[in-house]
């Protein structure tokens, strides 16, 4: 059974940095998709970040230039680098994964997800 576990999240001033990490284990394949997505109070989950098996990454227009998605396939974790944080980007952070071939990774829903960690909070204040 996969498992994953987020952490990271935090309060910030806009314009600082954080980073989360999201810990997996339980794998039994070995192409399968990562992402972080979102949810703001009132508002629909949606996609931050997306990683496919190559390395291929697609980040959501929103984050573009300021999120960097990577991930340390010897270690079986996510990262997800934050910087210049605005208070839009104030939400419940979750980080995801779904077994999935090779170029099928990006611009999918979250409910096309299986796995899920728990959310971790980032709050950006003015």
């Amino acid at each position: 059974q996969v498992q994953l576990v987020a952490s990271g999240g935090g309060s910030v001033e806009a314009g600082g940095s954080l980073r989360l990490v999201c810990e997996s284990s339980g794998y039994t394949r070995s192409t399968y998709c990562m992402g972080w997505f979102r949810q703001a109070p009132g508002k629909e989950r949606e996609g931050v970040a997306t990683i496919d098996t190559d390395g291929s990454v697609s980040l959501a227009d929103s984050v573009e230039g300021r999120f960097t998605i990577s991930k340390d396939n010897t270690k079986n974790t996510l990262y997800l680098q934050m910087n210049s944080l605005r208070p839009e980007d104030t939400a419940l952070y979750y980080c995801a994964a779904e077994f999935l071939w090779v170029g099928a990774c990006h611009n999918r829903q979250p409910y096309e997800y299986t796995y899920w960690a728990r959310g971790t909070q980032v709050t950006v204040s003015e």
